[in-house]
């Protein structure tokens, strides 16, 4: 016995129990990462396959480290020497791209994109702030803006083109 009313094993399983609670943290802030819009079809993209064991490992690191804070949080955040983004929104899809807009992504979206490394970048969407559907159409739920809708995989920095051709 290790103290007045309980065990070693009792006080072990009292510590092992979880102390955290829907509403005691902050699970509505994290961010959250969909994949039901990738496109791996366009010749400027990769699909998973693609992409190398270490890269891959990555790329579910830095998944892990994004969702350990908002979409807002990252918005701020800068990275390399020269202050770059790691989260940029771009809005409209870009004039200059080697990706072409997916039929099956809603024309009225949000484009961004993560900066991984380097070139490397992973290329989506989020739903506008305060949008809402047209008066006739009602939502089982609301929009979620703090998603990022993933399109594409970017190793070469092909979606948003900066330098004149």
């Amino acid at each position: 016995m290790s103290g007045k009313f309980g065990s070693d094993r009792k006080i072990n399983f009292l510590n092992r129990l979880p102390v955290v609670s829907l509403d005691s943290g902050d699970i509505t802030e994290r961010c959250k990462f969909n994949f039901s819009y990738f496109d791996n079809t366009q010749e400027a993209g990769q699909d998973y396959s693609a992409w190398s064991h270490e890269e891959l490992l990555k790329l579910f690191d830095k998944f892990k480290n994004y969702t350990n804070s908002s979409l807002d949080y990252w918005r701020h955040q800068r990275t390399g020497g020269g202050g770059l983004k790691v989260f940029e929104v771009y809005g409209d899809f870009p004039k200059r791209s080697d990706f072409s807009h997916p039929k099956h992504v809603p024309h009225d979206v949000q484009w961004a994109r993560f900066r991984l490394e380097n070139m490397v970048r992973l290329v989506g969407f989020i739903i506008p702030r305060g949008m809402e559907c047209r008066k006739d159409i009602v939502l089982k739920e609301a929009f979620d803006s703090n998603t990022f809708y993933v399109v594409f995989l970017d190793r070469n920095h092909k979606f948003y083109l900066t330098e004149e051709p």
